[in-house]
């Protein structure tokens, strides 16, 4: 008798997720967490200078909530940005155009 291993699908690692196939909240919290950085924020102060508590702004950044046009505009003016910078960076890694 020979017996034949064979993987079970939910045994398997997942494989990394590229930018591509990242959700679009996945790619907003990158590029939040990117601006925010270069602006020299940390999570408590982004969240302290837009209104918003800086665990909201981890699990933005973890793509775990999903912002509302509000939150996008509240955000983009705190780091000093137009909300269509934010959108735009989206595109640019996402090749969604």
């Amino acid at each position: 008798m020979v017996f034949i291993s064979t993987k079970y699908p939910s045994m398997e690692k997942p494989h990394k997720k590229r930018h591509a196939d990242n959700s679009l909240e996945e790619l907003f919290g990158n590029v939040l967490q990117q601006l925010r950085k270069e602006k020299g924020l940390s999570q408590e102060e982004l969240g302290l200078e837009s209104g918003y508590h800086r665990t909201y702004i981890g699990m933005l950044e973890r793509g775990k909530k999903n912002p509302s046009i509000k939150t996008i505009f509240q955000l983009a003016e705190t780091l000093k940005v137009e909300p269509s910078e934010l959108i735009e960076r989206i595109q640019k890694i996402s090749k969604i155009r």
